[in-house]
């Protein structure tokens, strides 16, 4: 597979590239990745504090007051309180991760690596993580950053999203074709 730049676009992606490019005018992308990284496991565990942040009910205050809780809490940096404060600013809250996605997928680039979105059914363990990372090297021709995810409703296997290309052996895709098959469709 040759190498892919990342794609990012839209309303995210334009977030995301500006901020990215901010923090490398400030050479602070150490201190991105660090709280990109803090935000997306803060809103893996808490998934509904977010949308309760985003609320159109709340005041753009009440949304500031909360960042700024959150932010004092995961200790983060100067540049993304600011962008926090940005995004609450101007109402665009609920995207912050698809933005953090976008960011992910920037920073893999700068490295030269490729980002790997992966669903799985269950949580991989490290030989497994360690084991993929090699068998997607080897098919993307440089380093692979992964996001893995778990989807239950995959049943077993996984689905691998790698720039645009997509390799699906999840048990769930498996079933479907057979009973496609089955019915002569």
């Amino acid at each position: 597979m040759p190498a892919e730049k990342a794609i990012i676009s839209g309303l995210s992606g334009r977030y995301a590239t500006a901020l990215f490019a901010l923090a490398r005018e400030s050479a602070s992308l150490e201190a991105l990745a660090r709280d990109r990284a803090h935000l997306t496991a803060f809103f893996g565990e808490q998934p509904g504090l977010l949308s309760l942040a985003a609320s159109p009910l709340l005041t753009r205050n009440q949304q500031g007051a909360v960042v700024e809780t959150l932010a004092t809490r995961l200790d983060l940096s100067a540049l993304m309180k600011k962008f926090l404060g940005v995004l609450t600013r101007n109402r665009r809250l609920s995207i912050l991760l698809a933005v953090l996605r976008d960011l992910s997928a920037l920073e893999a680039d700068h490295k030269g690596e490729v980002t790997a979105d992966v669903r799985v059914a269950r949580a991989l363990t490290k030989t497994q993580m360690t084991a993929l990372e090699a068998q997607l090297k080897s098919i993307a021709g440089r380093d692979v950053a992964i996001n893995a995810s778990v989807d239950e409703s995959l049943i077993g296997g996984l689905v691998v999203r790698i720039g645009s290309r997509m390799i699906d052996s999840s048990i769930a895709t498996k079933l479907d074709s057979l009973e496609r098959a089955m019915k002569g469709i």
